[in-house]
């Protein structure tokens, strides 16, 4: 099985660069699999596939402003030039030495110091295997309080625009509340209070995982292979009541592929850090029905859902979606499964 079996053409034009003025306005392509058929459908009808006994999983990570800019500091002060660096996840209990991700990376070795402002400065302390850095911030105060005020919303690089102050609370879902995100679970976007009572008044439960996106959800694979691929873990947990909730459902509804993995790792006794890698021939344990977002080609993420509905159907139907308008990726529409 070669990542390129999960290829298709996607116009540049039906990459969504904005979000919509109503969050449930997303259009969304219902895929039957019992039937091998799918329909077109508004998300605001999700509530009419919902019933009684039903558990809605949701990820309440809560995203924060990941990606800030310095320039070179120290003996490079003479010609600074500018640095990028993506906080992937923080690797000290006092949040103040990171995992992240850094550019021109080339460039910037062990040793090397970055400033941010005049109040926060870094230096590179170690590498890992992908490129990935460890910075150690010198900082004597909440860091989370300077990324509020200096830091970017992490937009995925197919927004091809910078990030401006609504991005802040439309790269959110409603029920965000544990910090620890550099990406949105973005099928958890197109949710409003009133869809989610509308939920609750179809008969389901609503439960909640909490798995913190990185580098195991968003890093291109760099194994052709897909046997060969080892996914980057991310810390995930689900408390005892969320976890009572969806063991006692009579189907659960998986909103994204975060949550599915969350669910599927703690059905195989796993909790604090997950690896899972879900491709075509994974036994799904716990998911019943899956909503998401349309998601890159040969990604893991595409792979996943390949697994749950079919490689074929999948494909199959991500033409009809680029054919019918469907609006892609993070901002764009959404796909339900049952």
């Amino acid at each position: 099985m070669k990542a390129t079996d999960f290829d298709y053409r996607l116009p540049e034009s039906s990459i969504a660069q904005e979000p919509l003025a109503d969050r449930a306005a997303s259009r969304m392509l219902v895929l039957y699999r019992s039937e091998s058929r799918w329909e077109d459908r508004q998300f605001r009808e999700l509530p009419q596939f919902l019933r009684a006994g039903d558990c809605l999983v949701l990820n309440d990570s809560r995203v924060f402003p990941s990606r800030i800019y310095g320039q070179r500091a120290g003996v490079h002060a003479l010609s600074p030039g500018h640095v990028e660096v993506m906080l992937l996840r923080p690797v000290s209990g006092d949040a103040k030495t990171w995992t992240a991700l850094v550019r021109p990376g080339r460039k910037m070795g062990t040793g090397e110091r970055i400033r941010f402002s005049d109040e926060l400065e870094a230096e590179i302390v170690g590498r890992a295997e992908f490129g990935e850095r460890t910075i150690q911030f010198h900082y004597d105060g909440d860091l989370y309080d300077v990324l509020n005020a200096i830091g970017h919303v992490p937009l995925p690089p197919y927004i091809r625009r910078t990030d401006r102050m609504e991005d802040r609370e439309r790269y959110q879902t409603v029920f965000a509340r544990e910090r620890g995100s550099v990406a949105a679970p973005t099928a958890g976007l197109h949710f409003t209070p009133g869809i989610l009572e509308a939920c609750r008044a179809a008969g389901a439960d609503i439960a909640y995982v909490t798995l913190h996106v990185g580098l195991g959800t968003f890093q291109p694979l760099h194994e052709e292979d897909v046997e060969k691929v080892q996914l980057h873990s991310e810390q995930f947990s689900i408390t005892p009541e969320n976890l009572a909730r969806m063991r006692a459902a009579k189907r659960r509804i998986c909103v994204g592929t975060t949550s599915v993995r969350s669910v599927e790792s703690a059905w195989r006794g796993r909790q604090g850090e997950t690896d899972l890698f879900i491709h075509p021939g994974f036994e799904f344990l716990a998911t019943d029905a899956m909503l998401t977002n349309f998601h890159l080609p040969q990604s893991s993420l595409l792979m996943l859902v390949c697994a749950f509905a079919g490689t074929e159907f999948v494909l199959d139907a991500y033409r009809h979606a680029v054919e019918a308008g469907y609006r892609f990726y993070s901002y764009g529409d959404c796909m339900l499964i049952v």
